[in-house]
């Protein structure tokens, strides 16, 4: 005689019912489905009043979807670009900064260049200032990318020299620069300010 225990009935009872809602839900899924696709396939011009009211509140769903989609990216790319603007204007307000920071330290020098020549009567040492602060000004030009453009002594370059005027001189080749008015400068190898000059020339 096989004996069941009233434990093992009720476990098959509930795996059953389990079982039994499984199905039902998968079934009931399924036919959704293909409800849905017959509702696709159906042609407008064959849809009963309902389902076109129907296909109508679904379109304006989507539609309604994708303008809150557009007008969330819409807003997104506005925000970046006023932060990229505000980022660029930051960088062009402060892009000296380095620079000036370096500066500051010559005119310190300048001032107490100006202090030492008042309460001592010596112009040599108000000399002495102004060497130091002017070597300190070359050297944070230097370190910037500011180069002085060589002039005495090399042939005109219209490139990099401004004639002011021209001067006789027969020991040095007609065109060669022989004095410089005022230096030029670039920056990168970039012309700031070309050299004002005075050029030789021949004898007439």
């Amino acid at each position: 005689m096989v004996r069941v225990s009233v434990m093992d009935e009720d476990t098959s009872r509930d795996e059953l019912m389990e079982t039994g809602a499984e199905d039902r839900e998968a079934d009931l899924q399924e036919a959704a489905a293909l409800e849905d696709h017959g509702k696709k396939d159906i042609p407008l011009t064959k849809m009963t009043k309902a389902q076109l009211i129907e296909k109508v509140e679904e379109l304006q769903e989507s539609s309604q979807k994708e303008r809150d989609l557009y007008l969330r990216s819409q807003a997104e790319i506005d925000n970046l670009k006023k932060r990229h603007q505000k980022d660029r204007e930051g960088l062009v307000k402060f892009a000296n900064e380095s620079l000036i920071k370096q500066l500051l330290p010559v005119a310190d020098n300048l001032e107490k260049a100006v202090a030492h020549s008042q309460n001592e009567a010596s112009v040599e040492t108000l000399r002495e200032g102004v060497d130091l602060t002017l070597k300190g000004l070359v050297d944070v030009l230097q370190k910037a990318g500011v180069e002085t453009i060589e002039a005495v002594g090399e042939q005109f370059d219209p490139n990099f020299h401004e004639a002011v005027s021209e001067m006789v001189d027969d020991r040095v080749e007609p065109g060669t620069v022989l004095k410089d008015l005022q230096k030029g400068y670039t920056l990168n190898q970039r012309l700031v300010r070309p050299s004002m000059v005075i050029v030789s020339k021949k004898t007439a």
